[in-house]
């Protein structure tokens, strides 16, 4: 009876082993894009080990490395404890000064106080080199691309509106350099993303590209309201806040440019997904004037929005009513 309880407890542990492994599989992935979980692609993001070390937070790059260079050392103090006596002035069996020894080898630190006495010792303090050598090439390089990486601190708003613009529904969304310098030939591209269905029946994931007002600037240094009018050409014209819902509309968001200090292209990117996107909004003005005539950006407001009424675009169905009679 004991048997056959452990054989039919063994598959139903081995699910749940397997769904937990699952489950932390696909959080991982979905750091990348933002409700998007990706399948399959496990071994490729563990040769990926360089791209992965590049993307890590600060803390978890200082975690990831400290504790590796803590095993490596413990890992050759067992060594040097496999040879007894082979470390000169150290306690027989030690294990601590074992291990500050591995520490002092790997950091040619060279007190002094502790040396190898035997062979054994000597080879491993000099494949102990190699390996030291080695890992702080790896690390500095690391340590350098993380921080020689250009990039930029733009600021987007968290929330986009629609509203009338020019006696148009527009949709607006701002961005602030976040930096007191300028970003130079700015230029920025938004897409919208949702679910589709083709005339053979087919769902796809379509892209189309939303043309805006102004797409480039030549100097980016305060904020930026990006603006596309939702006229009959936009992909948006005749849609309702539902119908966003419904095809799980993102709008994503590329700004490139030349940052003017580190003289190099800079990328931000942010999405808006349908639920972030406010219907009869207006976004909140963040730009005043000083008494002296100086621009004054107030930034505690730069993701509120307020409501708007008016007579043709307060309800979505009368937009609609309205567009199709244009």
């Amino acid at each position: 009876m004991r048997l056959k309880k452990r054989k039919a407890a063994a598959p139903e542990k081995a699910v749940q082993v397997l769904a937990r492994k699952q489950r932390r599989r696909s959080l991982a992935a979905e750091r990348g894009i933002p409700g998007v979980i990706w399948l399959g692609m496990e071994m490729a993001r563990e040769r990926d080990l360089y791209a992965r070390f590049l993307t890590l937070s600060p803390l978890a790059f200082l975690a990831v490395f400290a504790g590796a260079y803590l095993l490596i050392n413990v890992l050759f103090a067992l060594l040097y404890l496999a040879d007894p006596g082979g470390i000169g002035n150290a306690r027989l069996g030690s294990f601590a000064d074992a291990f500050f020894f591995s520490v002092q080898t790997m950091a040619t630190i060279g007190y002094g106080n502790m040396f190898p006495k035997s062979v054994f010792a000597n080879l491993v303090v000099t494949v102990e080199t190699i390996v030291g050598l080695l890992t702080f090439a790896v690390t500095t390089g690391l340590i350098f691309a993380r921080f020689s990486r250009p990039s930029a601190r733009v600021l987007f708003s968290d929330i986009a509106v629609i509203h009338p613009f020019e006696g148009t529904p527009a949709l607006m969304f701002r961005m602030a350099n976040a930096r007191r310098n300028v970003i130079l030939q700015a230029e920025v591209r938004v897409t919208l993303l949702r679910r589709e269905v083709t005339a053979e029946g087919v769902e796809i994931q379509r892209q189309r590209d939303l043309k805006l007002v102004r797409q480039q600037s030549s100097f980016f240094g305060l904020t930026w309201t990006v603006i596309h009018q939702i006229d009959k050409t936009s992909p948006l014209h005749g849609t309702t806040p539902e119908a966003l819902r419904a095809a799980e509309t993102v709008v994503a968001v590329l700004l490139a440019g030349t940052d003017e200090t580190l003289n190099q292209t800079v990328h931000a990117r942010f999405a808006y997904s349908a639920d972030k996107i406010l219907w009869n909004h207006r976004l909140v003005d963040v730009i005043t004037r000083a008494p002296d005539g100086r621009r004054i950006i107030d930034l505690t407001h730069f993701h509120d929005a307020h409501p708007i009424e008016t007579s043709s675009e307060a309800d979505p169905a009368e937009t609609r009513a309205r567009q199709a009679a244009d």
